[in-house]
């Protein structure tokens, strides 16, 4: 089983490509999402991040996301305790979840902080989604509402992507110049990915 880690920054789309990855037939773990059933889930995470941010960080038995983003992203001290105490079950829980794929000769991983959590440690190959700051601002700032301060205060939490890119195995650019079908099916093949799609769905065409 060939492991994929696929990450880059802010609005990126390296969602999109990990979309493109499933209309493929390769399971694709969300991390993000993950991360969020496992803060609200496990017993172990709760009891250690109300131990470091307090009882309050819980509100009706789930993580107060808008309070925990607002201590995390404002420290970097609070951020690299979160990440200590979160990203070790995550990762046991993306290793529990491969296990349960053995009949797919690839699976994927899509994490914004693949580097930052050490999950590169845990794939065969890493693709770095890449898009132009300005670019990635503007769509950050259009999906989520928000102001370009905000945005900027999050994307500085995240690894610089010039080291994300010195790190990829392989880079996809998502920047209205190139199309992303073509550039995963290219990825795909240098993978010697066998597209076993299920009849049930179409081919994909550029």
């Amino acid at each position: 089983m060939v492991r994929i880690g696929v990450t880059g920054g802010m609005g990126s789309g390296k969602s999109v490509v990990c979309e493109l990855l499933r209309l493929h037939g390769i399971p694709v773990f969300d991390a993000d999402l993950e991360a969020k059933r496992l803060n609200d889930s496990s017993a172990e995470v709760r009891e250690a991040l109300i131990h470091h941010f307090g009882e309050d960080i819980y509100e009706g038995g789930k993580l107060d996301r808008q309070r925990f983003a607002k201590l995390i992203f404002n420290d970097k001290q609070n951020l690299a305790v979160a990440n200590g105490l979160i990203h070790p079950a995550l990762a046991e829980r993306f290793s529990d979840w491969c296990s349960n794929q053995s009949r797919f000769t690839h699976v994927a991983i899509d994490a914004p902080v693949l580097f930052e959590a050490g999950f590169d440690a845990h794939v065969d190959t890493v693709v770095v989604v890449y898009s132009p700051k300005e670019l990635r601002v503007k769509r950050v700032m259009e999906r989520d509402r928000v102001d370009r301060e905000k945005v900027e205060a999050r994307m500085q939490s995240q690894l610089p992507e010039e080291e994300k890119l010195k790190r990829a195995n392989h880079v996809i650019h998502n920047d209205g110049r190139h199309s992303l079908i073509a550039q995963v099916t290219d990825l795909l093949a240098k993978l010697s990915f066998c597209n076993n799609i299920n009849n049930s769905i179409n081919p994909i065409k550029n």
